[in-house]
């Protein structure tokens, strides 16, 4: 270990093979960055056991490394759960492969690798992939600058797309900021995509109130469900523009009466504590964010891909379970 940059990354370090002959003055300094830390983070959950291959997908090549150091830290051991394989209709239990078990409450000593006997039981499916049919971003008026760099930009009307399509399937129309509705997806311009609100001053729920649909007009995404119900106002940020989101949707909860709704940051996984880190300044704490990550939508929509979800059979606790709030007495 070289260093360690707190609190998100990345970790320093130094490998080699003393089997061929090398030593700490052969090695090479390595990273394990910050982004595959908060993907580790955001798929750990107390009890239940984290295969770091399958977390990262086989990225990274220091995913081996940080295995062995979570290893060696007091919440975690290594086990071998049992693994469900079928073949020709029959199934059978077989060894399972190493993984890690974070168990917070129950320590062990730091610096050595604990094994925990456990009777869990895996069925490894095939990763599921999220598929975004042909897109391409509106070109910027002469004099006009894009706002977002073209990666970001385009990450930002896919995660927008899956909105759409989560909503349509789930029974909920979507209004789609004024300044994307010309996004091309599938050959089709966003805002006229089925299930996409034509016009706000159409909107019960908006148009009486005095400046609610300017406040509304350049939020990213906004669910309504029948004239009565807006289960969520969202919008898609990422790390440098997180403030401005949830200012957007504060002087939107300012020009409207008190009703429920939630108020959603979509966010890359690594952009967690800084969306955690803005939505509990005072003056955005009475919207009780929520924090809707990129992987979490695309699992949704995937899950909406290849299900026939519907209104009907989606309560509002599966819909927050894909979310987490940002102030824990929002839960």
């Amino acid at each position: 270990m070289v260093n360690v940059v707190r609190p998100e990354g990345p970790i320093k370090l130094k490998r080699w093979n003393p089997n061929k002959g090398k030593g700490v003055d052969d090695a090479a300094e390595v990273n394990i960055s910050a982004n595959m830390l908060a993907r580790i983070a955001n798929a750990a959950r107390p009890g239940q056991v984290l295969n770091i291959e399958r977390v990262v997908g086989g990225s990274y090549n220091t995913r081996s490394a940080l295995e062995t150091l979570l290893a060696h830290t007091p919440e975690f051991y290594v086990c071998y759960p049992g693994r469900i394989e079928i073949s020709s209709s029959t199934t059978a239990i077989k060894p399972g492969h190493k993984h890690l078990l974070w168990l917070p409450n129950e320590p062990h000593e730091q610096g050595v690798m604990c094994e925990r006997k456990t009777e869990l039981v895996i069925s490894e499916m095939p990763g599921v992939e999220t598929v975004y049919e042909s897109l391409s971003l509106p070109v910027p008026e002469e004099g006009q600058e894009r706002g977002l760099d073209i990666e970001l930009a385009r990450r930002h009307a896919q995660i927008q797309v899956a909105l759409v399509m989560i909503g349509r399937q789930l029974g909920y129309r979507t209004w789609v900021a004024r300044n994307d509705r010309g996004i091309i997806y599938n050959d089709k311009r966003i805002g006229e995509m089925s299930g996409v609100v034509g016009e706000l001053e159409s909107e019960a729920l908006i148009a009486p109130h005095k400046g609610a649909v300017h406040a509304a007009v350049l939020i990213d995404c906004i669910w309504f469900r029948n004239a009565k119900f807006m289960p969520a106002v969202i919008e898609i940020e990422h790390t440098t523009g997180v403030t401005s989101g949830l200012a957007r949707m504060k002087n939107l909860q300012d020009a409207l009466p008190p009703f429920y709704t939630r108020w959603v940051v979509a966010a890359p996984d690594e952009a967690r504590d800084k969306v955690m880190q803005e939505a509990n300044k005072p003056m955005f704490q009475p919207l009780k964010t929520w924090f809707f990550p990129y992987s979490a939508i695309e699992e949704l929509y995937s899950l909406c891909q290849r299900r026939n979800l519907t209104g009907r059979s989606v309560n509002e606790e599966f819909l927050e379970s894909f979310m987490e709030p940002c102030l824990k007495s929002a839960a």
